[in-house]
């Protein structure tokens, strides 16, 4: 059994920043890749980062230079660090991991961020 909590979530101005974590617990072998992804109201979830075993990382183009996307292996743990923050960033964020060949998702974590 395999449990994934995200944390971090909570209201900011704009131009602010936010770390999101996304811990697995439970029987974890092996993480494969990983990403985080947000919906925002009346929208479709949409990829916001991804990053490999090997560390190879992706991003929207909306978030490309504010966001990085990590991970600490040893930890089970991936993180969201978020700069610069806008309106357009408030949505639920999830974190998506692969384990093995299983996807798991955690339960969401709501950012806000007011003008």
């Amino acid at each position: 059994q395999v449990h994934v909590v995200e944390s971090g979530g909570g209201s900011v101005q704009a131009g602010g920043s936010l770390r999101l974590s996304c811990a697995a617990s439970g029987t974890v072998f092996r993480i494969r890749a990983t990403g985080w992804y947000r919906q925002a109201p009346g929208k479709q979830r949409e990829l916001v980062a991804g990053i490999t075993t090997g560390g190879v990382t992706n991003y929207a183009d909306s978030v490309k230079g504010r966001f990085t996307i990590s991970r600490d292996n040893a930890k089970n743990t991936v993180y969201l660090q978020m700069n610069s923050l806008n309106s357009d960033d408030t949505a639920v964020y999830y974190c998506k991991l692969l384990i093995s060949v299983t996807e798991y998702w955690g339960q969401g974590t709501q950012v806000t961020v007011s003008s």
